[in-house]
């Protein structure tokens, strides 16, 4: 199984404007489609729920790791942690890493998740797959969300 998803996408939007609805937490809300309870801030954690159909109120945290303005965002999460009778707290997480390019006539956002080698192993492979469709869609709901 492999450790780590990476995929791509060129944005028609300038760099400065994926980069906001990467980074503004009501933005990103909009498109990953959660209710975010706070701003991303290095070293913090940012919680709230899911609003995705089907998964309405499910809990949502992420722990902000690193901005560098226009050009890297980061964070750890437990990926794929749906079981409400699971405690995810225990368990390692994985890395997400979202960087941006300028690009001729728009922007490539590039995202970067990695770490799956270390979660427990009942449920590892799930979690990939899940993801690995998870940021395709993601990516695309990205594009929308600055083309509009």
């Amino acid at each position: 199984m492999k450790n780590e998803i990476e995929k791509q996408i060129d944005v028609k939007a300038l760099l400065s404007r994926v980069w906001r609805a990467l980074t503004d937490y009501r933005e990103f809300g909009q498109w990953f489609q959660v209710r975010l309870d706070g701003p991303f801030v290095p070293g913090q954690a940012c919680a709230g729920a899911m609003t995705y159909p089907g998964f309405e109120g499910k809990p949502f945290t992420v722990m902000v790791k690193e901005i560098q303005p226009e050009r890297l965002f980061s964070y750890t999460w437990h990926p794929y942690a749906l079981d409400p009778d699971r405690d995810y707290d225990a368990e390692p997480q994985t890395l997400v890493v979202f960087t941006l390019q300028e690009i001729a006539g728009g922007t490539r956002l590039t995202v970067n998740e990695s770490g799956f080698d270390s979660l427990p192993a009942d449920r590892r492979e799930e979690a990939f797959s899940m993801n690995e469709g998870g940021w395709e869609a993601q990516l695309q709901n990205v594009a929308r969300h600055v083309a509009q």
